[in-house]
């Protein structure tokens, strides 16, 4: 394992799934601080066969997975949209993606569009351009950093809406009656 790599308590995956061009991210967090590690894309469009760009996400996500030795992977989840074609493109580039992930064990996460765009901006609706910008913002940096595809940086916002989702505090759910909480709590009910 690289030097680097070590001082990370963890390490995501993003991937914005695609059959032109893929998006990765790769996000190491430092204590309760989110870090860069490395973004950019797959480009998918030399290829004529759907199915050699299928075998190029598989080589090339297990490359990464190889090379990052991620904790997990977070992948955003195929909008629905009236090209039916499109959309099955797109899941099997996302089912390829995760199958790679799950050959090293790494489980997965995925993620709606609108929830990574509002857990970035604030915003469902955000466009990719304002997505780039928070995702600058919040890792601070520079615009010369940032890669001129944007799949890179979105595929970074699912490894960081990732990141916030797994970082929060979870609450064991109330009792939903008095019945249910006198019978699950006998000791702190004086008779």
């Amino acid at each position: 394992m690289s030097v680097i790599l070590k001082e990370y308590e963890r390490i995501i995956i993003g991937i914005d799934p695609g059959t032109n061009i893929m998006g990765y991210g790769i996000l190491g967090v430092k204590g309760k601080k989110p870090v860069n590690i490395a973004m950019g894309v797959i480009q998918l469009s030399k290829f004529e066969s759907h199915y050699m760009r299928l075998n190029r996400i598989y080589t090339r996500v297990l490359g990464l997975v190889e090379q990052y030795l991620p904790d997990e992977m977070a992948i955003e989840a195929p909008f629905f949209g009236k090209n039916v074609q499109s959309m099955l493109k797109l899941g099997r580039a996302q089912g390829v993606a995760m199958a790679a992930a799950l050959s090293r064990q790494v489980p997965i996460t995925e993620y709606e569009p609108r929830k990574i765009k509002m857990a970035i901006t604030g915003s469902g609706a955000a466009s990719k351009e304002q997505v780039r910008e928070m995702i600058r913002r919040q890792l601070n940096l520079s615009v010369e950093e940032l890669p001129v595809l944007l799949d890179a940086t979105d595929a970074l916002a699912a490894a960081l809406c990732h990141f916030y989702e797994s970082s929060r505090p979870q609450f064991e759910k109330g009792c939903r009656s008095w019945k249910e909480f006198i019978a699950k709590n006998p000791d702190k009910v004086s008779r």
